[in-house]
């Protein structure tokens, strides 16, 4: 099965959930993310925006990079939440 990739990014995964008061979500990742890529996530009420990955945490440890089938901590700029997809950069 192809990847989506469109102009706004290849899709690497979805938030599985959102924790609103610490402002972190956890992707869950079908494809590889490194800190220091730049992802843009998007889902509905006019949620869209990019920003760039800082740290990333696996089971509470940091990470430099997350593979396909992991779901990695993230604090984000923005709230988001749960089914929003996250897209590469």
């Amino acid at each position: 099965m192809p990847k989506e990739t469109t102009e706004e990014g290849k899709l690497i995964g979805t938030i599985s959930h959102y924790f609103g008061n610490i402002g972190v979500a956890v992707f869950k990742l079908t494809d590889t993310m490194r800190v220091g890529d730049t992802v843009r996530i998007s889902g509905g009420e006019g949620t869209d925006f990019t920003q760039t990955i800082d740290s990333m945490q696996v089971e509470h440890k940091e990470v430099q990079e997350a593979k396909p089938g992991d779901e990695v901590g993230v604090k984000i700029s923005q709230k988001a939440r749960d089914g929003y997809k996250i897209y590469k950069l």
